[in-house]
């Protein structure tokens, strides 16, 4: 699929109407509007990517509406500095993650659906992005072995603030979840010290829902 005049100017257009919902940081503006968000959805559905709207992906999945994902990736970058380590959980499509690389932060990313994390790997080494470590496996678990990191993003409903994600971020970081069961509250967890942390609210969402473990062969 081409990244032809047409969908460049659609992205324009979204970046414009982004901005003017919300006083976003410029770069995360700039982000979504170079990314082609219309090669992360699915077949058939490239003339609906630029509307401000979640679409399917497949396996009763979605790719978050561009201005869940300028939330995301604004409320984050706030503290996260560009290098840093951040942890995705919920890969999706990975069009979050190719925002996330945008800004410049070394991205891990995990994915419980086999199908899903395929679709990510394929969707970022046909735009050329070879830097992320995309995993196939249990976000609740998060990558112990990579910790810590300096900024948490979770893409999908968690009913509550998972705690082993917590303790793999780091002091002075940052973690940006989606908590509830039918809707959810955007909190954002700062690690101020080993064992104090400070949290805020910032609106409500919809997101599918985080599960344990993992699916697909």
């Amino acid at each position: 699929m081409l990244d032809s005049l047409l969908h460049k100017g659609r992205r324009r257009q979204l970046a414009v109407q982004l901005s003017k919902k919300f006083n976003f940081d410029q770069r995360v503006i700039e982000a979504i509007g170079k990314v082609p968000r219309h090669m992360f959805v699915e077949y058939g559905l490239d003339h609906l990517a630029y509307l401000d709207k979640p679409l399917p992906i497949g396996v009763k999945q979605t790719i978050s509406q561009p201005y869940t994902v300028a939330m995301q990736s604004h409320l984050l970058h706030l503290k996260v500095n560009k290098f840093d380590k951040v942890l995705e959980i919920g890969t999706g499509c990975a069009y979050q993650t190719a925002i996330l690389l945008e800004l410049g932060f070394r991205v891990y990313s995990i994915e419980r659906q086999k199908s899903l994390y395929m679709l990510g790997q394929k969707n970022l080494v046909k735009l050329e992005y070879h830097t992320p470590l995309l995993f196939y496996g249990d976000g609740f678990a998060g990558l112990p072995q990579f910790a810590p990191f300096k900024g948490i993003v979770i893409t999908c409903g968690a009913p509550e603030v998972p705690n082993e994600l917590l303790s793999q971020l780091s002091i002075g970081g940052r973690m940006v979840v989606p908590v509830g069961e039918e809707t959810q509250k955007m909190v954002v967890i700062d690690r101020v010290s080993k064992e104090k942390f400070t949290k805020s609210e910032h609106g409500y969402y919809k997101f599918v829902p985080m599960l344990e473990g993992t699916a697909g062969k």
